[in-house]
């Protein structure tokens, strides 16, 4: 009983540090501290903004490049693969576990998303558990994104359907 007290404790004290984080006023200090005491991999030159939700950040690698958003929540309890060069604009959310409406008991299920090189998730973009979303795509603003993602596919709508395609010429480099 004390354990699991002080169990929640700790968790509960990790959380708000996150979130105390999420808000300083410095890019490197906030991405320093995730780095070098939550175990967040996120390789240089890539930006988090303030206002994150960060859970399990020790499950969540961040490639070279990437900017991630204003106010995006990143789940990690299930691992969160995000590649390089990927625009992850504001108020994204990332879910790698859900409950399972149909269990008696209300089970928490789930798994990985990976987010693939040079894709571009736009704003209020909500993406669930288990999705890997190919190289390149493009998911319009407001998607709730249900389904895997072929590369290069412009996505959109909820649930979120192919309205297009994106050209397979990219080479950009978002933080210069």
């Amino acid at each position: 009983m004390l354990v699991r007290k002080l169990s929640l404790y700790y968790h509960g004290f990790k959380a708000l540090i996150l979130k105390l984080l999420s808000h300083y006023p410095s890019h490197f200090i906030r991405n320093f501290v995730l780095v070098n005491f939550f175990g967040l991999k996120l390789a240089r030159g890539s930006i988090i903004y303030s206002g994150f939700l960060v859970r399990s950040p020790k499950k969540i690698k961040i490639g070279k490049g990437t900017v991630v958003g204003y106010n995006c929540e990143l789940d990690g309890r299930k691992g969160l693969t995000i590649g390089e060069n990927v625009n992850i604009s504001s108020d994204v959310k990332f879910y790698t576990l859900q409950h399972d409406y149909n269990s008696k008991d209300f089970r928490a299920v789930g798994a990985p998303v990976i987010i693939e090189d040079y894709v571009w998730v736009s704003a209020r973009s909500i993406i669930l558990p288990g999705i890997t979303i190919g190289k390149g795509a493009v998911i319009a603003a407001g998607s709730v994104v249900t389904k895997n993602v072929e590369a290069y596919s412009v996505m959109g709508g909820v649930p979120a359907k192919k309205i297009g395609e994106r050209s397979k010429n990219l080479d950009y480099n978002l933080i210069k």
